[in-house]
């Protein structure tokens, strides 16, 4: 019955790898599908904010000349858009509509006693064309929240006393400044209308009104102010803002990078059918302090790997210590848009015209549901695998489970069963691979005789093995000779077996990728609204798993074998070494995601790499992981200690997965990531290699002089 199982289970194997690959191949038709999308929204759009630049002339001698001036040379270097927000008495105040007064400062202006008892807010229009414009939008806050008001003229000028303190008026949110919409205008810029969730409760027919009056000044998308989108503290007015936004034909812009997305993002996004598209945020503190290169550099990364198709710059005034001066950052940033190196013909060189951004033409053929179920199905195979690697003798039963699980785990959430499966496979694929490189290195080693999935446990040992075992200096662990030699092999034939082992490595590894991308085939994904989990398990489980595979299983992991290496007691040395790798593994995750630090000169080598190639393959593959994978798998046919550069190769293995994982990023940039990255890495690889075999030779040619004269001495 034993042996039945056994052949079966063996079977079980194989075919789960052919059901592995269907599912790797069933994926591809679904990339292919995104690659198309991809290209369907290139047009860049350069938004800068208008209030920014208000507040930055409100600081000038001479305000309404600055700020004409400077839209007239932001238009010329290339700013398309500005952006404008919901105003308020103070900025209404700096855009030169009106003035306001405390009930102290206004009785001052008239030369009056202060009222006693009294602390109202007293408004005064700055000329007859704001009060016609500003008045309404003034009126319609304070209706909004029940104030008492009245009207007052003082020198000629039309005003309003509001019965509420200076303190509350100011923060009363109103409409757009209907005077700056029709500036802007008529300069020629398009208007992005940026919403907040202040205005409470959503009134659907006040905002319908609003929403068709931007249309007509061109406002084809709305961006969002704070934590919130607008209406997202009620429900309905969530929906009604929707409907409303999708009835006038109007997308939103999602900012990249937020601590949080911001609330109700995602439900605006299917409300208006995925209208949306990826904005960055050039901050004020950058817009001073970045060099134009630099600036130049991190939007042209932005447009190119990951999707971003607006871009917004945030100005600032500030005074120079130094120069004891004003210093603002329009300028600069005007001129950074400008000439053959500036943003906008660097963008344009590399495929991203100036013009209005445009959401990518998303639709699901209406096939690949099936086939994202077959992808599903090779994921659990993948999964299965892995286990059955560790655990012999339970592919079938895991398989079993597995399809079980996941069609429960889709009924109750699709999504997390789609991302559980592709984190999964992500974890299998990398670790295989150098689970059967480990096999083939056993098997011309200590003798081992597995192949992947570890079904064949015996160990048959060739006689050169045991000879070998027997050599002076062997260490004796748990009564089995270690060796930590081998017979040699000429260089050729390691070299060669190494190059073999890694191309094919990598294979297995990267056979996760399509079931990554298949499964995960979704615009949520593209636009940022849905997130791949378990990143950090993605980076750290391989090499976990890697170190036990190249540690434990060197020979039939027994119970007795287990039992004694739970009973050793723990050294200072054990501690020291736990506490290093600790320390690694978190300096390994501090380098993991957007927010990992890098040193100056690695932001140099970084730009040089992007220059040269036009994409810049990954630090940790070429650098480190990929050479001392290559170099470990030429060093393990000789020297046992080289088994531990498997591991850290693992890093560069589970990477190339990661790479797809970033699912903004266009399909296409991430091959060719990955191909520089084995590409380089295996050359960097095979300079190690003649490296080592120089410093080699020269040891052994004069390694024994040495040592003769040590001991005369």
């Amino acid at each position: 019955m034993f042996l039945r199982w056994h052949q079966w289970n063996r079977r079980a194997r194989a075919v789960l790898w052919v059901i592995a690959m269907i599912g790797v191949a069933a994926a591809l038709p679904l990339g292919a599908v995104r690659m198309e999308m991809e290209k369907t929204s290139k047009e860049v759009e350069y938004v800068f904010d208008y209030r920014d630049i208000v507040e930055v002339s409100d600081l000038q001698p001479k305000p309404q000349q600055f700020l004409s001036e400077r839209l007239a040379k932001m238009k010329a270097s290339g700013i398309t858009t500005m952006a404008v927000y919901e105003s308020s008495l103070k900025e209404l105040s700096q855009a030169g509509r009106l003035t306001y007064y405390s009930s102290r400062d206004a009785a001052l202006l008239q030369g009056k006693l202060e009222p006693a008892g009294e602390n109202f807010t007293y408004i005064l229009f700055t000329g007859p064309e704001e009060e016609r414009m500003i008045e309404p939008i003034v009126k319609q806050a304070l209706d909004r929240e029940g104030a008492v008001y009245r009207s007052w003229t003082f020198d000629g000028r039309s005003g309003l006393v509001v019965e509420l303190p200076t303190a509350a008026t100011v923060i009363m949110t109103m409409d757009f400044d209907p005077m700056s919409l029709q500036t802007i205008h008529d300069a020629g810029f398009r208007i992005l209308a940026r919403f907040s969730d202040r205005v409470q409760p959503l009134d659907p027919a006040q905002v319908d009104a609003q929403l068709a009056g931007l249309k007509e000044l061109g406002v084809s998308r709305v961006l969002f102010e704070g934590d919130k989108v607008k209406g997202a503290s009620e429900p309905a007015s969530l929906k009604a803002f929707g409907e409303l936004l999708a009835k006038h034909e109007m997308g939103i812009a999602a900012i990249e990078n937020l601590k949080k997305p911001q609330k109700g993002i995602n439900n605006l996004a299917y409300t208006t059918n995925y209208n949306i598209v990826r904005l960055y945020s050039l901050s004020e503190a950058d817009g001073l302090e970045m060099t134009a290169g630099g600036i130049t550099d991190r939007f042209l990364l932005a447009a190119k790997d990951r999707n971003i198709r607006m871009f917004f710059l945030n100005g600032a005034a500030k005074v120079d210590p130094d120069k004891v001066k004003l210093v603002q950052s329009l300028d600069k940033l005007s001129e950074t848009m400008t000439g053959e190196n500036g943003v906008v013909q660097r963008l344009a060189d590399a495929g991203f015209p100036a013009g209005t951004a445009k959401s990518f033409d998303y639709e699901q053929p209406s096939w690949s549901k099936p086939l994202r179920g077959v992808v599903a199905i090779g994921a659990i195979a993948l999964i299965t695998l892995l286990i059955g690697a560790f655990v012999p003798g339970v592919y079938i039963p895991v398989f079993l489970l597995g399809l079980a699980g996941s069609a429960g785990l889709y009924v109750l959430n699709s999504s997390i069963m789609e991302q559980a499966l592709a984190l999964g496979a992500g974890i299998a694929a990398p670790t295989l691979g150098l689970v059967w490189v480990m096999n083939r290195i056993y098997s011309r080693t200590i003798g081992d005789r597995r192949i992947v999935g570890g079904s064949d446990w015996t160990v048959g040992r060739s006689q050169a093995s045991v000879t070998a075992a027997k050599q002076p200096g062997a260490v004796s662990e748990n009564g089995e000779q270690v060796k930590w030699m081998f017979p040699a092999l000429s260089v050729g034939r390691r070299f060669g077996l190494a190059l073999n082992w890694m191309i094919a490595a990598s294979l297995i590894s990267l056979s996760a990728v399509p079931i990554v991308f298949g499964l995960l085939n979704n615009i949520t994904y593209s636009y940022v609204l849905e997130q791949f989990r378990g990143v950090s398990l993605l980076h750290l489980a391989p090499i976990g798993l890697v170190a036990i595979y190249v540690l434990l299983y060197s020979s039939p992991l027994t119970v007795g074998k287990v039992r004694a290496l739970l009973a050793k007691p723990i050294t200072v040395l054990w501690i020291i070494i736990a506490v290093v790798i600790g320390a690694a593994g978190f300096y390994y995750l501090s380098r993991t995601g957007n927010s990992g630090q890098v040193s100056a000169v690695e932001l140099v080598i970084r730009r040089f790499l992007e220059t040269t190639f036009g994409v810049r393959p990954r630090f940790k593959e070429f650098l480190l992981a990929h050479p001392l994978l290559l170099l470990g798998l030429f060093l393990s046919l000789r020297y046992r200690a080289a088994w531990l550069l498997v591991i850290v190769g693992s890093i560069g293995q589970l990477s190339m997965v990661d790479t797809f994982a970033h699912l903004h990023t266009p399909l296409y940039i991430s091959m060719i990531r990955v191909a520089l990255g084995l590409g380089t890495g295996i050359i960097i690889g095979c300079i190690l290699i003649l490296g080592w075999q120089l410093v080699e030779g020269a040891f052994r040619k004069w390694a024994p002089s040495v040592k003769r004269k040590f001991v005369e001495s």
